[in-house]
């Protein structure tokens, strides 16, 4: 789950991370008072959407008077923002931050993620802040920094001092590092973490250490302990369907394709979806219905996909393992009466009972095509997509 910026920086500051002054507004009308509340000449008005890449979408206006200023947040708030980290159609901007212009003497990366090379949090600092981090790890990885973290240990300020030396930071600065960084790894090991990162970190002409920005993601399958994180939510910045599938228990994400995939089982829908790839098709989702794949939840899935614009075919490929092939043919049955399916379909059944399922799918009034094989099944599918 991901969290907007300025909810980054609450958490932040309640574990003694700097941040600039900000005001939070979701009207323009409020953009005049938030400058006179924060002073200063200098205003930094940024969208307030769950993708990163914001500057080079426009999402961040420098401003120097309070009319332009106005006129920013304007633009900005109820608009949709596209960045290279979203689709064709953006992310909507319900509110932005007004921030104070710092003085920025250096700039800084700094970030924790779950390793699972080390089996450890790592921590992953760079001097190239404020540049996409995976740019810097491609073009120059050793501009990047990586210390992993004992699982079975904490963060020690021994090892804080060492990255703040690798970042060639000034002794006077190692106290006010070592503060920010285990900060972020108490939020991070606290709240079940999956990536946190300041980009950039910033080192102030008066010496101070401030996260100028901040990213967290958290571990959705820890939410239910981590009643205060799941607060932050932001459904609007979420894919309705991907919302509606995670609600009914389905593991589904949206593709830009128009073969419609529904499987029971991750590596299987992987599997499926590089198939249908291969034979010259594009996918349109990754719709995993788990191991059971009862009627309702089955025609959830349907009605996921159906309700994509692209899709054009479907293609059904389940393994009969913890429940038999027959049982699952007629909830397919069940879901698509249910919904009024008019896609073309195409259904490949394996496992126990298959044999008696394809036969169930093959005996009713339902526009359906069956396939044993696998190849076959993508081959079709791809087909009636064109």
């Amino acid at each position: 789950m991901h969290i907007h910026e300025y909810q980054a920086k609450q958490l932040f500051s309640e574990n003694d991370i700097q941040v600039p002054e900000f005001v939070v507004i979701s009207s323009a009308n409020e953009t005049k008072d938030a400058c006179q509340k924060l002073g200063g000449s200098v205003w930094v008005v940024k969208a307030q959407v769950h993708a990163g890449g914001r500057g080079k979408g426009g999402g961040v206006i420098v401003c120097f008077n309070i009319e332009d200023t106005i006129s920013a947040s304007e633009k900005l708030l109820g608009g949709r923002l596209i960045t290279p980290q979203t689709d064709a159609k953006g992310l909507p901007i319900n509110q932005v931050i007004i921030e104070a212009g710092q003085d920025i003497q250096k700039e800084l990366y700094l970030g924790l993620l779950v390793d699972r090379a080390t089996s450890s949090i790592t921590v992953l600092a760079s001097t190239e802040g404020g540049m996409d981090i995976e740019e810097v790890a491609a073009n120059t990885p050793e501009k990047i920094i990586k210390h992993a973290i004992d699982p079975l240990g904490t963060l020690e300020e021994i090892a804080c001092n060492e990255i703040a030396n690798q970042l060639k930071l000034d002794s006077s600065l190692h106290s006010q590092f070592a503060t920010t960084l285990t900060g972020l790894y108490n939020i991070f090991s606290e709240n079940d973490g999956n990536l946190i990162e300041i980009n950039p970190l910033i080192i102030t002409d008066a010496g101070e250490i401030i996260a100028l920005d901040g990213k967290i993601d958290f571990d959705d399958n820890a939410l239910y302990r981590n009643e205060a994180i799941a607060a932050l939510r932001d459904p609007s910045q979420e894919d309705e369907k991907e919302r509606n599938a995670s609600e009914s228990q389905l593991n589904y994400i949206s593709l830009d394709g128009n073969v419609g995939c529904m499987v029971n089982g991750a590596g299987l829908a992987m599997a499926t979806m590089d198939l249908i790839e291969y034979h010259g098709g594009s996918p349109a989702n990754f719709l995993d219905v788990g191991g059971t794949a009862t009627a309702d939840r089955v025609a959830k899935a349907f009605e996921i996909i159906q309700g994509g614009a692209d899709v054009k075919a479907i293609l059904v490929n389940i393994f009969g393992g913890i429940v038999r092939c027959d049982l699952i043919a007629e909830g397919i049955l069940q879901a698509i009466e249910k919904i009024g399916l008019t896609l073309p379909i195409v259904i490949r059944l394996e496992g126990t009972n298959a044999t008696e399922g394809l036969e169930i799918l093959n005996k009713s009034d339902f526009n359906i095509s069956t396939e044993a094989d696998l190849t076959q099944a993508a081959k079709q599918v791809v087909e009636m997509a064109k």
